[in-house]
């Protein structure tokens, strides 16, 4: 046998924590399979069945006396603490990432690289069946939930997306651990009231173009970032990377963006950081202005005087050929039940436009339309609203331009 393998491991948990499971497989470096691992975790989170999976994968290298392994995984947190780049905030996980190591050090050499979930598929099998036999499935019983790792891409709702970055870490060496994500939701939840795991939802405005430089109307034109705008979706895309890596189920948000050309270079900045590939829904385009498309307030207030001024306070006023601002609530509104159902529990960066993210701050906020007039968004603005499935919800952060200064 060569001295060389290749470990690819993975984990995951029905529930988080729930019936969890591990996986692990030793290949050579032509891709034939030498040694495979699995096996049950009982009730365990996510985390510690990915570590777990790795934990097993180097056992097995050692026992085929491998001196140079490249560990592979679709973990982006495994991979970069593992690597050195992120502290190891969770003391469940510590003695796991110790053992880890020590397995590690019997090594002459040990490579740690991120890669998709698809490219992860022969350890995430065998996790899956190992979580299966922990959740009590077999003929004749009812379909597993998803286990909590899995991110359906936009159109895919039974699938698991690859989600994890292949990006930097040396953002996050320094930071100091938040709270874990269950422990900030319990203590939202406590002041509200509200019931259930919620969804959380990370808004953000695309970046600068040239109508937003000229403040003019921009709806359907399908217009691109200024290379200003470019920048800032690249800052904007490192401080989600860093939300999200506070987070104990760190890297794993679905990223959703508008079809228009400007939110989806923005959404592939954000993809850069976080992994994984953007999917994208109508229903978070920006307004349709129609023929004020493209004019600026004041030349579309000089070609239409009583009409823009009416639409400028009755959210039930179109513009000629467009949308009003109750149009857009409807569809954002039904948007958003489709993002909470469809992701309950999970995080979802949502990369839209003005008045989309306006709506959801409104409909979180159980405001009226009014507040659409009173609100300001900047562009690569972040702001962070939590939805419960009860019907409650949190505003955390709005308009938050820190990491464009």
């Amino acid at each position: 046998m060569s001295g060389h393998v290749v470990v690819e491991a993975d984990g995951g948990s029905r529930g988080n924590p729930g019936p969890a499971g591990y996986g692990a497989v030793v290949l050579d470096p032509g891709g034939d399979v030498l040694a495979e691992r699995q096996g049950g975790l009982g009730t365990a989170t996510n985390n510690v069945a990915e570590y777990t999976g790795l934990v097993e994968g180097l056992r097995a290298a050692a026992e085929l006396a491998a001196r140079t392994v490249d560990v592979r995984m679709d973990s982006k947190l495994v991979v970069e603490q593992m690597s050195g780049r992120w502290r190891i905030k969770n003391e469940v996980l510590r003695p796991l990432a110790a053992q880890a190591a020590e397995l590690a050090s019997r090594f002459d050499t040990v490579t740690y690289t991120w890669i998709p979930r698809g490219r992860n598929t022969r350890a995430d099998a065998l996790a899956n069946e190992a979580m299966d036999e922990q959740a009590g499935l077999g003929a004749g019983k009812a379909e597993p939930a998803p286990a909590q790792p899995a991110r359906p891409e936009a159109g895919q709702p039974e699938g698991r997306a690859a989600t994890e970055p292949s990006g930097q870490g040396e953002l996050f060496t320094d930071r100091e651990p938040g709270p874990p994500a269950a422990t900030a939701a319990t203590a939202a939840a406590a002041w509200s009231g509200a019931v259930g795991a919620p969804t959380r939802l990370y808004l953000l405005r695309h970046g600068q173009t040239a109508m937003s430089i000229d403040r003019r109307y921009s709806g359907r034109q399908d217009v691109d970032l200024t290379e200003r705008g470019v920048w800032q979706a690249g800052a904007a895309a490192k401080r989600l990377a860093a939300l999200c890596a506070d987070r104990d189920d760190a890297g794993r948000a679905t990223v959703l963006s508008s079809p228009l050309r400007r939110a989806v270079r923005t959404a592939e900045a954000v993809t850069g950081q976080l992994g994984g590939s953007v999917g994208t829904h109508a229903g978070l385009r920006e307004t349709d202005f129609g023929d004020w498309d493209g004019l600026t307030f004041g030349e579309a207030s000089e070609r239409d005087p009583a009409l823009h001024g009416a639409w400028l306070g009755d959210s039930t006023v179109r513009p000629p050929g467009g949308e009003s601002f109750d149009e857009v609530h409807e569809r954002v509104a039904a948007t958003l039940d489709e993002l909470v159902a469809g992701y309950a529990g999970q995080e979802v960066v949502v990369v839209s436009h003005v008045t989309p993210i306006k709506t959801m701050l409104r409909i979180a906020l159980a405001a009226g339309s009014s507040v659409l007039y009173r609100m300001h968004l900047d562009p690569a603005s972040i702001s962070i609203v939590e939805f419960y499935p009860d019907g409650n919800a949190s505003v955390r952060l709005v308009n938050d331009t820190s990491h464009l200064s």
